[in-house]
């Protein structure tokens, strides 16, 4: 019966209070930003390393195929993430940048420990979209040199850039050090901490999670929420709609971090594993929708502009 009356009151009013809460007296500052797109181009003479040939995502995209999706639902700026490994891959999503000015942000892949990280870092941070960059899941594993590793996160944090987080529940007690140890580090977890399908959470991202909200320098994106689902036996693109499903993780998050933390990210087009763009937006949408209009002025735009400290084509940098 609470997922019966929590569905009729969002249906109701989410859409309404969106829409007030985004047409505030500045519009630059509280536009919808997407804070985690994927933009690449197999069809380059080097191709790219990800995604794989053979899968759906395996085409070109750009912020115009973006744009055909987002912009009908209001969305109206994007930071983007990237996922290749190769280090001039950060300097061609920089290209693209200057001439797309719905791209306000970017977050890089360079990895701390390296020994020409702070050269790199200060190579592409020349950029002022440059925001920071993303560790993955294996970049902790393979690490060999931890004094080493954390003077590159130092720097980073020193240098005013933001470290996304995209690992899973395994490594969050130690992404929570690391904000411990370095609280002028701004760190992002992506996709919810990698929670994994809502009816089967478990002990070590319930207290990860917890952990790391404990932590005024961590913010959370909500993204990656639907293809994260327990697709077994389903066809591509069809995990469940309906926001309830959902709310063993929402509510969790917003228990921890509040309407302060919490940010929207689409995690498009990877996100179409497990529904489409609009899917995922009407989801965090109604959740948010119905928490009022200062929780999605802050979720869909302020709480990425604390994060990320992101400028719209509008302003000056």
């Amino acid at each position: 019966m609470k997922r019966r009356r929590f569905l009729k009151q969002t249906t109701a009013i989410s859409a309404g209070i969106l829409s007030s809460a985004l047409s505030a007296a500045d519009p630059v500052a509280n536009q919808i930003v997407d804070t985690h797109t994927h933009f690449y181009d197999p069809t380059r003479k080097q191709g790219v390393p990800w995604p794989e040939p053979g899968s759906p995502l395996y085409r070109p995209v750009f912020p115009a195929d973006w744009k055909k999706v987002a912009s009908p639902l209001g969305v109206s700026a994007t930071i983007v993430i990237e996922a290749s490994k190769w280090i001039e891959d950060n300097q061609w999503v920089l290209d693209l940048a200057a001439q797309e000015k719905s791209i306000v942000g970017y977050i890089g892949q360079l990895w701390p420990y390296q020994a020409d990280f702070k050269a790199s870092l200060k190579r592409f941070a020349a950029y002022p979209i440059f925001k920071g960059v993303r560790v993955n899941a294996d970049d902790f594993a393979l690490l060999s040199d931890e004094t080493s590793y954390r003077a590159g996160v130092k720097h980073l944090a020193d240098s005013g850039l933001v470290l996304e987080s995209n690992t899973p529940p395994s490594q969050l007690l130690r992404v929570a050090k690391l904000a411990a140890d370095i609280p002028s580090l701004r760190i992002v977890v992506d996709h919810l901490g990698s929670a994994g399908d809502p009816k089967n959470l478990n002990g070590e991202w319930l207290n990860g999670m917890s952990a790391l909200a404990k932590h005024p320098n961590v913010f959370c994106k909500v993204s990656g929420l639907i293809e994260q689902t327990d697709l077994s036996g389903q066809k591509w693109g069809q995990a469940p709609r309906e926001t309830a499903y959902y709310l063993p993780i929402l509510d969790h998050l917003w228990k921890a971090f509040g309407e302060d933390r919490l940010i929207y990210g689409s995690n498009w087009p990877v996100c179409e594993k497990g529904g489409t763009y609009a899917d995922q937006f009407k989801i965090v949408q109604e959740y948010f929708g119905a928490k009022g209009a200062s929780a999605s002025e802050k979720y869909f735009s302020g709480n990425s502009r604390g994060a990320f400290h992101w400028k719209s084509a509008g302003e000056s940098s």
